[in-house]
């Protein structure tokens, strides 16, 4: 489990093939990996990889034909930067949202205006994931927790601010990035809550019976 809090942006060092998959090697940058063992996980730019190897500066994980297919790690080269977040302690402070590091789909980046300080970013998204972005939302971008600005179709806009800029890589983005989403987890379990089972389906008779609406009226 992650908070979409960057901690570190790191490097590429180097991809292996290995029969389908990959193995990848990251150097960390300024990330602390002092607490770090084997098997535990690091999201790179949003996806969950488990730690294979380590080194003092660095750690290698292996990324599966599944993971290749459907995030933009498939389209890494040596040299490219990549968001870094150690997985949350249980006393960690949750300063993003809830984030799995499992990507929903890949996003493209349309423009950038300036707005002060700040950066407007339009994206566009898979049309299946934007019944689950909202105004005002958290969506994760490589990793990155954000707040949605607006939802138009399959397009939404974010702000990010100067900070978030220098210690992410989204401060390298340029128009056409390809991106991993991560929609809300939240929105995912209503959503299933909502579908099969009509007997759970929420409706005014589930709320007053779980006691969120009184049946009486004022």
């Amino acid at each position: 489990m992650f908070t979409g809090i960057i901690e570190a942006i790191g490097s590429i060092e180097s991809l292996v093939e290995t029969d389908s998959d990959w193995r990848l090697t990251i150097s960390t940058g300024k990330l602390d990996l002092g607490d770090v063992k084997l098997g535990d996980s690091i999201a790179v730019s949003g996806c969950c990889l488990t730690v294979v190897e380590l080194a003092e500066q660095g750690f290698a994980a292996d990324v599966s034909g599944e993971t290749l297919r459907c995030t933009t790690l498939g389209e890494l080269k040596p040299g490219m930067k990549v968001n870094l977040e150690k997985a949350m302690l249980a006393t960690d402070r949750f300063g993003g949202h809830i984030v799995s590091g499992h990507v929903d789909g890949v996003g493209a980046l349309l423009s950038m205006t300036p707005e002060g300080g700040s950066q407007r970013l339009e994206f566009e998204m898979p049309k299946e994931l934007s019944r689950y972005v909202a105004a005002k939302g958290s969506i994760c971008i490589d990793g990155t927790s954000l707040t949605v600005n607006q939802v138009v179709g399959n397009t939404f806009t974010i702000n990010v601010i100067p900070h978030t800029q220098q210690e992410t890589v989204i401060g390298m983005y340029a128009a056409g990035q390809k991106v991993n989403l991560e929609v809300d987890v939240v929105a995912r379990y209503l959503e299933r809550l909502n579908a099969d089972d009509q007997d759970a389906a929420i409706s005014e008779q589930f709320l007053e019976e779980h006691g969120f609406k009184s049946s009486q009226q004022a």
